[in-house]
């Protein structure tokens, strides 16, 4: 009679647990296809961190730059493949949220605290990475488009580029963007072929510096620390 209760009781969780999930909007659909999360890895991954990557190798230098990035491929690669374990390591639950995965790890209420904060952090600050980023772009395509135009302050171009994030935000979830990923994909990845095609067809430069950029031990630690973070996106 206790069994039957626990397992009345297990189903009325998971009932409630997939209502939650199709009412949620990155849970709601199970239509996607396979390339779609093709064009949302691209876009993650390949973005416009890439472009910085030159930049932060000069600051690591040859030998430590390559080493962490080879090392940053490693623990990347680690991770997806933690995630994909972990997403229904409980028979009968998917795991579709991080905060899930600390629930079930620290408890109901150490689990949020630990987690979210910490997704909070990154979300603010990628936002605000990639409107200051995406201002700047705007700003510059405009100079380049119209040089004899009246110039435009940068910060009303962060403001329309914030405005699109924000219809785009209204979408009910992730497939509704797939065809965004997809010519965002396409163009991380044209302007990573550019950038790599136009430095071996430039070849090796005469009298070229490869030293730190820095006069002083606590500049170059700090660059370090800068290329590190670099990197890391």
């Amino acid at each position: 009679m206790a069994e039957n209760d626990d397992d009345q009781q297990t189903a009325t969780a998971l009932d409630k647990q997939n209502a939650i999930d199709d009412w949620l909007p990155i849970t709601s659909s199970r239509n996607a296809k396979w390339w779609f999360s093709a064009f949302h890895n691209v876009t993650a991954m390949v973005g416009a961190g890439v472009l910085s990557l030159p930049f932060a190798l000069s600051e690591l230098g040859w030998g430590p730059g390559v080493a962490i990035l080879v090392t940053s491929l490693i623990i990347t690669l680690y991770t997806l493949w933690q995630m994909v374990e972990m997403h229904e390591m409980v028979p009968g639950k998917r795991f579709d949220r991080y905060h899930e995965l600390g629930q079930h790890v620290f408890g109901e209420k150490l689990g949020l605290w630990i987690i979210v904060p910490q997704q909070l952090m990154v979300e603010v600050g990628v936002n605000i990475v990639y409107m200051v980023t995406g201002g700047k772009s705007l700003k510059k395509f405009h100079e380049l488009v119209c040089p004899n135009c009246s110039n435009i302050k940068l910060s009303y171009f962060i403001m329309i580029f914030a405005s699109v994030q924000l219809v785009l935000a209204q979408l009910p979830n992730m497939n509704s963007i797939s065809g965004i990923s997809l010519a965002a994909a396409v163009m991380s990845l044209s302007y990573s072929t550019i950038a790599w095609v136009a430095s071996a067809n430039k070849g090796k430069q005469p009298d070229v510096d490869f030293s730190y950029k820095a006069s002083t031990k606590v500049g170059v630690f700090f660059n370090f620390l800068s290329a590190l973070g670099d990197v890391t996106l």
